[in-house]
């Protein structure tokens, strides 16, 4: 596979350093496992992990909005990989609206039936900074026209598209009801631009959380062989 086939669409992740809780410590493997032993000059440790579901890059699953809604371990991988491309809204701010018309704009006649979407906004570059959480939201109308093309997830670079000032988040309500996964604060949509590329969102599958930290890589057409 060429260099640069692959692209990465996470953002890395810091210990005490995440807009949502995200703890990590390193210790020797012998205190886990006493039983276990190695020479004092043998590097051997293991590590304890304590996250929010919400932590960095993650993809929110159904059950995030929707009790009878599947879960990370319950949503289908198989909605989670697959063709699909970026409409770019890198000229929207914070608050601004993305209009139905808009979308059919920007589209210009690429995606197709069953397509992965991202919507990109440039948002990321503001991650962990003060205003990282100002987003450009997805008027009804607009994700109404998306929904028409069955994508199994659309994503943003941005922590939300949700429509703001509402007591239900009609946006999330409409997308888990459909079975429709949603992936929030992707990173580096931009190297893509307007190929066609296939998306891999690989959650851990683990009961009962209704979101889950990914690392997310699209690979461009013709370079994922067997």
């Amino acid at each position: 596979m060429k260099k640069n086939a692959v692209m990465e669409l996470s953002h890395r992740m810091i210990p005490g350093k995440e807009n949502f809780k995200l703890e990590a410590r390193t210790f020797d493997v012998t205190e886990l496992l006493p039983d276990v032993k190695h020479r004092p000059d043998i590097w051997y440790v293991l590590s304890d992990i304590t996250m929010s579901s919400h932590c960095g890059t993650h993809v929110e699953l159904p059950y995030h909005h929707w009790e009878k809604g599947a879960d990370a371990a319950n949503f289908p991988i198989e909605r989670l990989v697959g063709p699909g491309l970026v409409l770019d809204f890198s000229d929207k701010k914070g608050g601004d609206a993305i209009s139905r018309r808009e979308v059919i704009e920007r589209n210009g006649g690429r995606l197709q039936k069953g397509d992965i979407v991202f919507l990109r906004t440039d948002a990321d570059k503001r991650f962990r900074q003060k205003d990282w959480a100002e987003y450009a939201y997805l008027e009804v109308d607009a994700l109404d026209y998306l929904l028409e093309f069955a994508p199994p997830v659309i994503g943003t670079d941005a922590t939300g598209f949700e429509v703001p000032g509402t007591d239900y988040q009609p946006n999330h309500l409409k997308m888990f009801q459909n079975n429709i996964a949603m992936v929030e604060s992707a990173a580096n949509l931009a190297q893509i631009g307007k190929e066609r590329v296939m998306f891999f969102i690989l959650p851990l599958p683990i009961e009962g959380i209704d979101s889950c930290p990914v690392r997310i890589i699209a690979i461009r057409k013709g370079e994922l062989t067997l």
